[in-house]
C-alpha cells in the first residue's frame, strides 16, 4: 500500500506543478494517513474523504481547495496548516491543538470541533453550519463573516475573537444536541460578545 500511495503522491504532485496537463488527480477514500509521513506530499486539491489523521502531527500542510469530508484529526497538533476553501464537511478535530492556521472560505458544515483549541487561526467566511464547536478553546481568531448557523456552542471559551460584529450569526445552540437551547440573530451576537473574554 506504502509504495502505491507513494506513487499516487507523486503522480497529484505532477498533476499540481502541471496544472493538470500530466499526471493524475489524488482521490484517496477511508485511507489510514497515519503510518505515512505527510510532511513533504502536496496535498492541496485532493479528494480524501474518511482518511485517517488522528493523532499526528501536521506542519506547514497545504491541505487548500481539497474534498476532506468525514476525514478524522482526532488528537491532533496542526501547526501552520492551509484549509483555504476546503470542504471539511462531518469532519472531526475533537481533541485537537490548531494553531496559525487558515480555514478562511471553508466549508465546516457539521464538522466536529469538541474541545478543540484553536489559537491564532483565520477563520474569516468560514461556514458553521451544525459545527459543533462545544468546550472548545477560541483564542486570537477573526470570524468576520463567518456564517454561524444551529452552532453549538455549549462549554466554549472564547478570548480575543475579532469580527463577532461582522460575523452573520443566524442562529447558536448554546445547550446541547439532545437539548438545544437556541439564540437567533441579536440575541446570539450579544451572547458571543458577552462571552468574549479580551486581553491585551
Amino acid at each position: 500500500m506504502e509504495g502505491n500511495l507513494g506513487r499516487k503522491f507523486e503522480l497529484h504532485k505532477k498533476w499540481i506543478e502541471t496544472i493538470g496537463k500530466e499526471g493524475k488527480m489524488l482521490k484517496l477514500d477511508e485511507v489510514d494517513l497515519r503510518s505515512f509521513d505527510v510532511s513533504d506530499v502536496l496535498l492541496e486539491q485532493a479528494y480524501l474523504i474518511e482518511c485517517t489523521f488522528d493523532d499526528l502531527r501536521l506542519e506547514n500542510i497545504d491541505f487548500h481547495a481539497s474534498l476532506l469530508a468525514s476525514s478524522t484529526f482526532k488528537n491532533a497538533y496542526l501547526d501552520k496548516c492551509d484549509f483555504y476553501k476546503t470542504d471539511l464537511r462531518y469532519s472531526d478535530f475533537s481533541n485537537c491543538i490548531i494553531k496559525n492556521s487558515r480555514f478562511s472560505k471553508g466549508d465546516c458544515w457539521e464538522a466536529i470541533f469538541r474541545n478543540a483549541y484553536l489559537i491564532d487561526c483565520n477563520l474569516i467566511n468560514v461556514s458553521f453550519y451544525l459545527t459543533d464547536l462545544s468546550w472548545a478553546r477560541l483564542e486570537n481568531i477573526d470570524i468576520s463573516v463567518a456564517t454561524f448557523e444551529e452552532t453549538l456552542l455549549n462549554g466554549v471559551t472564547l478570548k480575543n475573537i475579532k469580527g463577532i460584529e461582522e460575523a452573520h450569526i443566524k442562529s447558536i445552540n448554546i445547550g446541547t444536541l439532545e437539548k438545544p437551547i437556541l439564540l437567533k440573530s441579536d440575541e446570539a451576537k450579544r451572547w458571543m460578545l458577552e462571552k468574549c473574554e479580551v486581553s491585551f
